[in-house]
């Protein structure tokens, strides 16, 4: 019987992301959106999401409702859990990435350590930083979730931009501002951006 260092050797076989991206007719990217929570991270990611369809490109948007809902609902929000929290969004994260499918991430990520580990999971040429810049008067002021006024009272701890830092990107391949910039604004500044990445030329 022959010997083979390959216990499973159908691996070999297995399809590449070159084979994917081709598949898709386009390229695989990791859009992380960092920002304060009511900053608009979410808000931007799906009016991309919607922009980026109509244009016949496959995306898919990971953020805290349907990550913290699912395969990180055993972790809690102390450092060493938020670390795990990035850590495992940017393993399923370069998993699609390396599908090709555009890839929407929209996390607090409150620190440029947290965000340079999801950079180098992913791949650091496959990894677009951009910073919701919204001030966080505007994020108080909006306070979509009642999360603000629960962190003012002292019943959430370590409240990102209240009880806890908020550092803010050193080099964002983009800044968006959702006080100052409309969604539609914001998200016309960003395909300007995508589109060369992720468009492959079809015959």
């Amino acid at each position: 019987m022959e010997e083979t260092n390959h216990i499973y050797p159908i691996f070999d076989k297995m399809l590449g992301r070159s084979d994917k991206e081709a598949l898709l007719g386009q390229r695989g990217i990791m859009i992380w959106f960092t920002g304060l929570s009511g900053s608009g991270k979410s808000t931007v990611a799906i009016a991309l999401e919607r922009e980026l369809q109509k244009r016949g490109l496959l995306c898919r948007i990971l953020d805290g409702d349907n990550i913290r809902s699912g395969i990180n609902n055993n972790l809690g929000f102390s450092a060493e859990d938020r670390v795990e929290n990035i850590r495992r969004i940017a393993e399923i994260g370069k998993l699609f990435v390396d599908t090709g499918i555009i890839t929407l991430a929209a996390f607090i990520s409150p620190n440029n350590d947290i965000r340079e580990m999801a950079a180098r999971i992913i791949g650091k040429e496959d990894f677009m930083e951009i910073y919701v810049s919204t001030p966080l008067e505007e994020c108080e002021r909006r306070d979509v979730k009642g999360l603000y006024a629960k962190a003012r009272r002292g019943e959430i701890r370590n409240f990102t931009g209240i009880s806890a830092p908020f550092e803010a990107p050193e080099h964002p391949a983009l800044s968006l501002d959702t006080s100052v910039l409309s969604v539609e604004e914001s998200v016309n500044q960003l395909l300007a951006l995508i589109l060369p990445k992720v468009t492959i030329n079809r015959k």
